[in-house]
């Protein structure tokens, strides 16, 4: 297996870092060669220096899209800290249900990974909204920076066991099952998500209008407390006055750096 020298090491973190928010520590180079082996033989590099310079002149994206994929871990599972959806629906949307005007709700699944998360909000809104959904204008906007999870949640297949803890209700309203021991959401709720490729480390964000909830949740484990920070105040600025922000368990805010006030366990609000 090619080696990694300290030299190099750096030069690639530093990369990922600025460009991607990722922060990996010195501990991390065992586990970054080891993820890139495969990738600089089937290229065959000769070292760590070919392979970033093969990076950073790479016209087509193809080569940073691999190394993302490579170097990020898309682990979910619908209902995933359960007590967040719960919240969302006992909480949240009641309120956005009597405070919105135009009937319009609009969720930001940042970090959606391979999907779950986005789907199962849709489902809760499907649920929460019944006969009075064709009123509002309820779709979420999905985004991650792996294109390999977008296709996936794209797709909307997932293993019948990998749905098993959702409630039976959802499996019989907006599932249909496949011969492979898989399902498919229902056009219904697909439909109801829009993915997209989004880089949060772009300096200025294109949205031009706030988001009454933002769920980024195990995201920010990746990063420092200065790109960490950085990010929450841009959520902060595109979070409507009364809006969420639901982050993951394993992570936290300083009250004393951020604007948002703390709800619950990774749950805070911007104040109206």
């Amino acid at each position: 297996m090619l080696t990694i020298s300290d030299k190099e090491f750096k030069q690639l973190t530093d990369y990922i870092k600025v460009n991607y928010g990722i922060y990996l520590k010195d501990e991390k180079k065992a586990l970054l060669t080891g993820r890139l082996h495969n990738v600089l033989t089937e290229k065959n590099f000769m070292s760590f220096t070919d392979y970033f310079n093969y990076i950073i002149t790479d016209k087509t994206g193809d080569a940073v899209i691999t190394l993302i994929d490579k170097i990020t871990t898309n682990h979910t599972f619908f209902m995933r800290e359960a007590d967040h959806f719960n919240f969302f629906r006992d909480k949240v949307l009641p309120y956005l249900a009597t405070t919105s005007k135009d009937k319009d709700l609009r969720i930001w699944s940042a970090g959606c990974s391979s999907g779950e998360e986005p789907y199962t909000l849709a489902m809760i809104i499907d649920e929460f909204l019944g006969l009075d959904k064709k009123w509002w204008d309820a779709k979420i906007l999905a985004t991650d920076i792996s294109s390999k999870v977008l296709d996936i949640a794209l797709k909307g297949v997932y293993n019948n066991e990998g749905i098993a803890i959702i409630p039976a209700s959802w499996k019989v309203n907006y599932f249909e099952k496949l011969n492979d021991g898989k399902s498919v959401l229902t056009n219904k709720i697909r439909n109801e998500v829009i993915f997209r490729k989004f880089n949060l480390m772009m300096e200025a964000f294109p949205f031009k209008r706030k988001f009454h909830t933002i769920f980024c949740r195990n995201v920010m484990i990746y990063f420092d407390n200065e790109t960490k920070m950085k990010l929450v105040k841009k959520f902060y600025a595109l979070t409507e006055p009364g809006g969420y922000l639901f982050i993951g368990h394993s992570e936290s805010l300083n009250r004393n750096d951020t604007e948002f006030k703390y709800i619950m366990p990774a749950v805070y609000r911007k104040e109206t």
